[in-house]
């Protein structure tokens, strides 16, 4: 099989990331506010909701993944769950939007954290197997860079498109727009489901993967935790994505209360996101001059400061200032978008040359469980910190000690997070020529070739 992909192909593959994107970005955008805004739950009774919903996910990821490197059907491993999953996804996503007519904080947070429980299950049926098909369309290290940043295309545009439109169609997060919350809900439910069904039409799966020997469970673990470099691109991705979680639930209360620029929301919003979608060859341009390590330490420094500068910004803080700093903002969030996904698959041909299987599936699923793992305490956490400092649901100003809660939850901890993951970075250890010839000699391996053993 060649290494080299059709470009057609590459955006089938990648336009799957624009309903993730959607649906993922509204929930961690709106989803906090949505509770506290317009449904009238303190930030205490939001956090104990979401909290709840996304610790299902410890079970929920690896029991998934595990499932997929054992299905075997004509389709494939992987595409089967494209196929099925996308409509219990979308129905379940929309239940979400809808305000129930129920009476108490404690009714209220028993029903958002079951949907969440159930939106977390309908998602992690669907996205898992498809993140798990990146390293069998090929084994080439920079067509991996390649593939990741159409990925990233349709990701930004689908956060894009998430910060924006559905902002238009709500207009203001308050009780007596709840109808518009659910319409919104209905409509992205229906476009983020699309996607799906181009991606099971436009991939193909690997056959000799799928009559390779079936992992077990144990065996599938024991590799995971025994393979070096797919640790360090874990923590990694952990760490990028716990600080994207955290600016995605604060950026709306940042820029509604700390900068009073919530009529504008829809142009910073779309200032940083047009910007991360435009920076994309940049990127792949620096990975393959460089490497994927270096291009992610560059591009996680460079957001990391930025976002330092940006809490700093006031009321009567420059129109102008604010979308430049969305502008260098964005081309920060280009990188994260691509680098943590490209330096993932590279561990799963590590992992087969030193186990003889592949666990793309349970690989896959570990990592996305880390992060869920660690955000389902880092976001109510940050609800805690509002709700400590003062924080006041919908009130059109706050108080001075909740601003200072925003802050801190806007600049100084996702730039921490953002550290910790450069830290994994500098000590990744699988580099482009170490890869290459792994890459090499696998495939000599599956064709009955000796590899070369240098």
């Amino acid at each position: 099989m060649t290494n080299k992909l059709p470009n057609w192909r590459k955006w089938m593959y990648g336009s799957g990331d624009l309903g993730f994107s959607l649906t993922s970005t509204i929930v961690a955008a709106y989803f906090a506010i949505f509770l506290t805004d317009v449904v009238g739950v303190s930030a205490r009774v939001a956090a104990a909701a979401i909290f709840i919903g996304r610790t299902w996910d410890y079970i929920n990821d690896p029991l998934f993944g595990y499932i997929s490197d054992r299905t075997r059907t004509r389709w494939g491993r992987r595409r089967p769950y494209l196929l099925f999953g996308p409509i219990p996804y979308a129905i379940v996503f929309v239940l979400m939007w809808w305000k129930p007519p129920l009476q108490g904080d404690i009714s209220l947070a028993i029903y958002y954290a079951i949907i969440y429980v159930l939106y977390d299950a309908a998602a992690t049926l669907i996205y898992m197997p498809y993140f798990a098909l990146t390293p069998e369309l090929t084994s080439d290290y920079d067509e991996r860079t390649s593939i990741t940043s159409v990925r990233a295309f349709f990701s930004i545009v689908g956060s894009l498109v998430a910060f924006t439109i559905p902002l238009m169609i709500i207009g203001s997060f308050s009780p007596e727009n709840a109808p518009e919350v659910l319409l919104m809900g209905i409509l992205f439910a229906i476009v983020s489901a699309i996607p799906m069904f181009l991606v099971f039409l436009g991939t193909r799966e690997r056959s000799e993967f799928m009559h390779q020997k079936q992992p077990g469970l144990k065996d599938s673990l024991q590799a995971s935790f025994q393979n070096r470099p797919f640790l360090f691109s874990a923590g990694i991705y952990l760490f990028t994505w716990l600080a994207v979680d955290i600016l995605q639930t604060i950026l709306l209360f940042f820029i509604k209360y700390v900068v009073d620029r919530e009529s504008q929301s829809e142009l910073i919003m779309a200032t940083i996101f047009v910007i991360g979608i435009c920076a994309l060859p940049l990127w792949t341009f620096i990975s393959r001059r460089l490497n994927k390590r270096l291009a992610y330490i560059a591009g996680m420094v460079f957001l990391a400061a930025v976002l330092l500068v940006m809490i700093t910004l006031k009321p009567a803080t420059p129109l102008s200032w604010i979308l430049f700093l969305c502008v260098l903002a964005g081309i920060g969030i280009s990188a994260a978008h691509v680098m943590p996904w490209a330096i993932i698959p590279d561990a799963i041909e590590y992992d087969e040359m030193k186990t003889g299987v592949r666990h793309e599936g349970m690989f896959y699923s570990l990592i996305s469980l880390s992060q869920k793992v660690a955000s389902s305490f880092a976001i109510p956490l940050a609800l805690l910190v509002l709700d400590t400092t003062g924080y006041i649901p919908n009130s059109a100003t706050q108080p001075p000690s909740a601003e200072l809660g925003i802050r801190i939850v806007t600049g100084p901890i996702p730039a921490v997070m953002i550290g910790m993951g450069i830290l994994f970075a500098i000590f990744y250890p699988l580099g482009r020529e170490k890869y290459t010839q792994i890459a090499q000699d696998l495939e000599k391996k599956r064709s009955g070739t000796p590899a070369d053993n240098r």
